[in-house]
């Protein structure tokens, strides 16, 4: 599938060839996220050695595309292709790319991490591991969004296909990130309404040894407290830092 990605690229200061990381950002999101959180981390990142991607999903933010034809699968394409572009800039070292996700983002670089052997990291933020828990949104009785005249779904004022509905289970981010080998870093606010803690707990169980837990105390879905936000943000930092900058 074609379309324009909008993306924005945070070089090293340093010149040779650096470690980098892609942003997945969540649903119904984009490349800055709430409270800028994606332009503060991958700053941040930058400023730690470890360049960073930030990417607008098809039909998301200031990508091409409608954000009613969005499905788990092109995002999860999406991303793959945005991991392509980030691998091949002369910028970055090509050998050490990581991938972050935030929310539904998570589920998609866990995917991600699992289909492409090239992925250095992973870093998962508020990550669903469970796309049911989604799919219950839309296939409860009495849960389900509001139906435009066109059968789409109202998502505060954004337009969702049945596409998205139809192919979400396809889809099993605990089966994918089993395949990946490297170093996984965890970060999860402990009173995360949208996406409970058991989201976390079930790839701490599937990944075992090579995942890190980090719980942010207090914090909700999306960090959003200076602190909070501070710390997803620094530890962070700290393991990419550590798993990739480790590997030149």
């Amino acid at each position: 599938e074609e379309g324009y990605l909008a993306a924005s690229f945070h070089p090293v200061a340093e010149a040779r060839p650096s470690p980098a990381v892609l942003m997945c950002h969540g649903f119904t999101g984009h490349r800055g996220e709430a409270h800028f959180l994606f332009v503060h981390a991958a700053r941040a990142f930058a400023r730690a050695g470890v360049a960073a991607l930030r990417v607008d999903f098809r039909g998301s933010g200031e990508s091409e595309g409608e954000f009613r034809d969005m499905t788990v699968g092109g995002e999860i394409t999406d991303a793959l292709a945005a991991l392509d572009y980030l691998a091949h800039r002369p910028e970055v070292d090509a050998e050490r790319v990581a991938v972050l996700g935030l929310s539904l983002g998570g589920a998609v670089a866990a995917c991600v991490a699992g289909r492409e052997p090239s992925v250095a990291a992973l870093v998962l933020w508020s990550a669903v591991a469970d796309l049911q828990m989604i799919a219950a949104r839309f296939l409860q009785p009495g849960s389900e969004p509001l139906r435009l005249p066109d059968g789409s779904y109202e998502l505060g004022g954004l337009a969702l296909g049945q596409s998205f509905v139809d192919t979400i289970l396809h889809h099993r981010p605990t089966d994918e990130v089993q395949r990946f080998g490297g170093p996984v870093l965890i970060v999860h606010g402990t009173e995360d309404q949208s996406v409970p803690l058991s989201h976390a707990e079930l790839y701490a169980k599937v990944l075992g040894k090579q995942a890190e837990v980090h719980l942010i105390e207090g914090a909700d879905h999306v960090f959003a407290r200076v602190p909070w936000k501070a710390e997803a943000i620094e530890v962070s930092a700290g393991f990419l830092g550590r798993t990739l900058r480790a590997q030149s």
